[in-house]
């Protein structure tokens, strides 16, 4: 401990000199000069509460890939953005679509390895209560081998984000006023922010039936995306379930047909709603079938195996039909999450926001850009939504630049 030394005379009173151990002097400020350090700390208190009131150069709202690629790039270019990553609801969650999937073999980049020992040396130690486990019996040479998780693809991106200075927000964004520049910005606890730029990625939730053993039954065998989940073990070479009667539905239920043993294309009507086309590749192909007439009323399956089977019910007798599966695919459409949006942005015919530049991400608003599935409603991968999220960040960079901000 320094040791404090005698007071000294009144002409240098001024300063007290504080001994060191190894007797080099040091000064420290008398009371007259802490007081009005103390005093330059309230004034810089007050700026400090100021500078909030400054508009932001750009806010992302949403955290999926499309927000945290934005987030990145964003950093990188000095925009120092804040991005508002929401709150737990059941249709959605913070870190988007990913956090509700297993693993995510078709990312590039990430092989299956030791994804674990990766992860965990990444993403701060604060946060590993979110990590997932390791898939049980995915190891080689006794340590975890298997693709990279949903939940751990999304918290490494964050981690990214972060690295760079993006400033998080854990709140819901429920309005965004942009009849005049600066935008403003309402989350759900009554806080409005200002931004000059704004870049909307709240990506679109697959459409569920609502039953409750759908939710029993996430990530162990009931899914919404035959491409991101199809070609999982787990699904091989056993009988699946696709429900729906549109082109997505039976595009996906073509393509699980590489895997699987039998798919069974269950629909509430008597004909599909695909093209024709569509419809003749299904009815063609040997390994699929139709279920017409019926729809799922409940999901079977266990803890140890997952899904095991689907309960059928006829719409026009009411009669019961059971069908043995490893996984139910829902393909009745998704829904983007734009109602805190109100209507300000324009959409298409399905809601998705529209972009009004070809291959840019500008919207109908100027200095309001949309990456991810909240402006796709025909890829909807977690890797186009990341590009997009590139984009969105380098249009808001060259905008901002050419307003002066």
């Amino acid at each position: 401990m320094p040791v404090v030394g005698s007071r000294q005379s009144d002409e240098d009173s001024f300063a007290s000199r504080l001994q060191t151990p190894d007797s080099k002097p040091v000064f420290i400020l008398p009371r007259l000069l802490i007081m009005a350090r103390e005093q330059f700390a309230d004034l810089n208190h007050f700026a400090e509460r100021d500078t909030r009131h400054v508009a932001e150069r750009v806010i992302v709202i949403g955290s999926g890939p499309a927000g945290w690629s934005a987030a990145i790039y964003a950093s990188r270019a000095n925009l120092n953005p804040l991005l508002f990553e929401g709150t737990p609801h059941a249709e959605m969650i913070p870190l988007g679509q990913l956090a509700f999937t297993t693993e995510v073999e078709n990312y590039a980049g990430f092989p299956a390895g030791n994804i674990r020992a990766f992860v965990e040396s990444a993403v701060d130690p604060d946060r590993h209560y979110n990590l997932p486990p390791a898939p049980a019996g995915h190891e080689r040479n006794g340590q975890p081998h298997y693709a990279v998780q949903g939940v751990e693809l999304v918290e490494l991106m964050k981690q990214q984000a972060i690295n760079f200075g993006t400033r998080v927000a854990g709140e819901d964004v429920v309005d965004v006023d942009v009849e005049a520049r600066p935008f403003k910005v309402t989350t759900g606890e009554g806080r409005v922010v200002e931004a000059h730029s704004i870049i909307v990625a709240t990506g679109a939730r697959a459409n569920y039936l609502g039953l409750p053993s759908e939710e029993t039954f996430k990530n162990r065998g009931v899914s919404a995306c035959a491409v991101c989940d199809g070609a999982l073990p787990r699904f091989r070479n056993k009988p699946l379930v696709v429900v729906g009667g549109g082109d997505s539905a039976v595009e996906e239920a073509c393509y699980l047909t590489k895997f699987a043993s039998k798919v069974y294309v269950v629909h509430r009507r008597d004909q599909l709603r695909a093209s024709k086309i569509m419809q003749q590749r299904l009815l063609e192909n040997p390994k699929a079938e139709v279920v017409w007439s019926h729809v799922p009323v409940n999901i079977v399956g266990n803890d140890k195996d997952g899904v095991t089977g689907v309960d059928l019910q006829s719409t026009v007798d009411q009669s019961a039909k059971h069908l043995p599966a490893s996984g139910v695919f829902f393909s009745i459409g998704h829904t983007p999450n734009t109602a805190f949006l109100k209507g300000k942005l324009e959409t298409n015919e399905k809601g998705y926001i529209r972009w009004t530049r070809p291959f840019r991400t500008y919207t109908s608003v100027e200095g309001i850009f949309a990456a991810g599935d909240v402006a796709d409603d025909h890829y909807r991968q977690a890797i186009t939504s990341a590009g997009t999220g590139c984009m969105a960040a380098l249009d808001a960079e060259r905008w901002l630049a050419e307003q002066g901000l």
